[in-house]
């Protein structure tokens, strides 16, 4: 490992390195496995400690080979699988008009590296193309990020908003006409909302404060017999998301 690429590795664990550079850390062997599956185009160069053994997912890969106490030096885990890749961020895409039936999912200050990487780990997983996101949420390539995520966002399109306003905008001129925002007590039933994903955006709003104030926002809610005060993001936005799914049938 050269000077240079280890004063990058150390630049990228900051949100203002990862834009400089434009771009990030991967860091474990499931979510460089990911990477390297879904976009191989993207990684620069890859690094693994003396006692990492390549597996046959990974054999693709050129690898520089470092002392195991250089490479827990720059790991950010406290317990490192020995294995790392350095990648270019993919491009922020523009919102695409609404030509099939997807709904879309919008994560206004979503904050926690842990809940936003889970929500785009599951929407992967429920067959997601595009999330939307607003200023003040977590940075979906810092390296907990991905590492919650297990690289899912290397295969979905990941699209910023200034604001939440901009975001019901630009979403609407681009077909999506009504807007749900999610609340933890007020609002319809997700599950008696017949028309919830039907040219709409679910909107999940950060740990804190819940959803920014739209005036074109319409509540929705998970009912909870346990009357519990409220559930996390990551749940919340699993249950509606899977909720679609069940309803496509699949």
């Amino acid at each position: 490992m050269t000077n240079k690429q280890e004063k990058l590795i150390r630049a990228l664990y900051t949100r203002q390195g990862r834009k400089k550079h434009n771009m990030c850390i991967c860091e474990g062997l499931r979510a460089c496995t990911e990477l390297a599956k879904t976009r191989p185009d993207l990684i620069s160069f890859a690094l693994k400690s003396e006692k990492f053994k390549i597996t046959e997912d990974l054999k693709s890969l050129e690898f520089t080979t470092i002392p195991e106490n250089e490479f827990r030096k720059i790991s950010a885990t406290v317990t490192s699988q020995g294995i790392m890749i350095i990648a270019e961020r993919p491009q922020i895409k523009s919102v695409e008009k609404k030509e099939n039936r997807q709904y879309a999912l919008v994560l206004d200050k979503v904050a926690d590296p842990g809940n936003m990487g889970t929500i785009i780990r599951t929407a992967k997983a429920a067959g997601l193309k595009n999330i939307y996101i607003t200023s003040g949420s977590a940075d979906p390539f810092a390296d907990k990020v991905i590492r919650a995520a297990m690289a899912a966002q290397f295969a979905v399109d990941i699209i910023k908003f200034a604001n939440l306003a901009e975001a019901v905008c630009e979403l609407r001129n681009s077909g999506y006409n009504t807007f749900w925002k999610t609340d933890p007590h007020n609002g319809k039933s997700l599950y008696k909302t017949d028309d919830l994903f039907a040219n709409s955006a679910i909107i999940i709003g950060g740990e804190a404060s819940g959803v920014s104030d739209h005036p074109d926002c319409k509540s929705v809610t998970i009912p909870m017999p346990g009357n519990s005060e409220s559930i996390n993001a990551a749940q919340a936005a699993t249950i509606f998301m899977f909720e679609a799914v069940r309803r496509e049938g699949n």
